[in-house]
């Protein structure tokens, strides 16, 4: 791979973690002041504007046309993955006080796209990333030791939504992986706005929630809106085309830094000692398994040059 490529890929990630960094706190900020059911409808329709705005051209039709009928079917079982995440993330983040905890719990993401990239697309196990991946799941555990500040029950509630959001988001970055030479990130970006925007006009229909909202919930949609669903979505799968899977989703997880900053600037919130502890340990895995790839990735270019 291309040394400017990879350089590309890299700061696409990091494009995503900041924009991912403070959608935590923007939607956390709006779900404060509206019902789940508002935001979704507010976030997901500022989101399919976005997208469709900057996007179009990349959403043509033809293109479209061009996908095999495989590759819909991978789409649409994308589609309905991404809808189960990322109901249960907001889920998560309504539930919980703190933000910066539903961050540290998202590192478990990188841990089931390294063994879906084992299984999947054949990425090989090294010692550092199997060290990697236990000292991120036991972080998560020391986690959900202690809840602290937060109300035990809620907090369960909280580990169960981000366990079932990491499980999907990893299955779906692997399709998209597979994929993304076929299908376009904006054709994956659009894609996953339009089933979301879909389910929460209905949501809102079934749970008959006024669609008034103040003006301070709708800035915090709108700034979060275009971070989340159309930013850090489209740099996310765009850095896919340079990197790997696995290294991607790791180098993302250092978005959980940044969101205990802006966590505590914003709403003056930290994390109890256990929390941290276990937010660090998850971190710790996550770069471990990211430089278990990049000493697997450097053996494997010199083995081809050798050879």
């Amino acid at each position: 791979m291309v040394k400017n490529d990879v350089l590309k890929g890299y700061m696409l990630v990091m494009v995503t973690v900041l924009a991912m960094a403070n959608v935590y706190i923007f939607s956390k900020a709006a779900l404060n002041l509206v019902s789940l059911a508002q935001f979704g409808l507010y976030w997901f329709s500022m989101a399919f504007i976005f997208n469709f705005l900057l996007n179009k051209k990349k959403l043509s039709v033809v293109k479209i046309k061009h996908i095999s009928r495989k590759g819909l079917k991978q789409l649409a079982l994308f589609s309905i993955l991404e809808l189960i995440g990322t109901a249960a993330f907001f889920l998560a983040i309504k539930t919980m006080s703190n933000p910066a905890l539903v961050s540290f719990l998202a590192n478990l993401t990188p841990v089931f796209v390294t063994l879906l990239g084992i299984l999947l697309l054949k990425e090989r196990f090294t010692g550092i990333e199997i060290f990697g991946i236990a000292l991120a799941v036991s972080g998560s555990f020391i986690i959900a030791y202690n809840p602290g500040t937060e109300i035990p029950g809620k907090f369960l509630k909280a580990i169960v939504l981000m366990l079932i959001t990491s499980i999907c988001y990893s299955i779906t970055t692997i399709i998209s992986k597979k994929n993304i030479k076929e299908i376009s990130p904006a054709v994956f970006t659009m894609s996953r706005v339009v089933i979301l925007l879909v389910a929460s006009i209905i949501f809102i229909i079934i749970s008959q929630n006024s669609l008034m909202i103040s003006g301070k919930a709708f800035m915090n949609i709108s700034i979060g809106a275009f971070l989340g669903p159309f930013l850090a979505t489209y740099t996310s799968y765009s850095s896919l085309k340079y990197i790997e899977a696995s290294r991607s989703s790791v180098l993302s997880s250092s978005k959980s830094v940044f969101v205990v900053i802006t966590s505590y600037l914003y709403f003056n919130l930290l994390p109890g000692n256990f929390q941290v502890i276990g937010g660090l340990f998850t971190i710790a895995g996550v770069l471990l398994i990211s430089l278990g790839n990049l000493l697997k990735s450097k053996k494997e270019t010199l083995t081809e040059i050798i050879y």
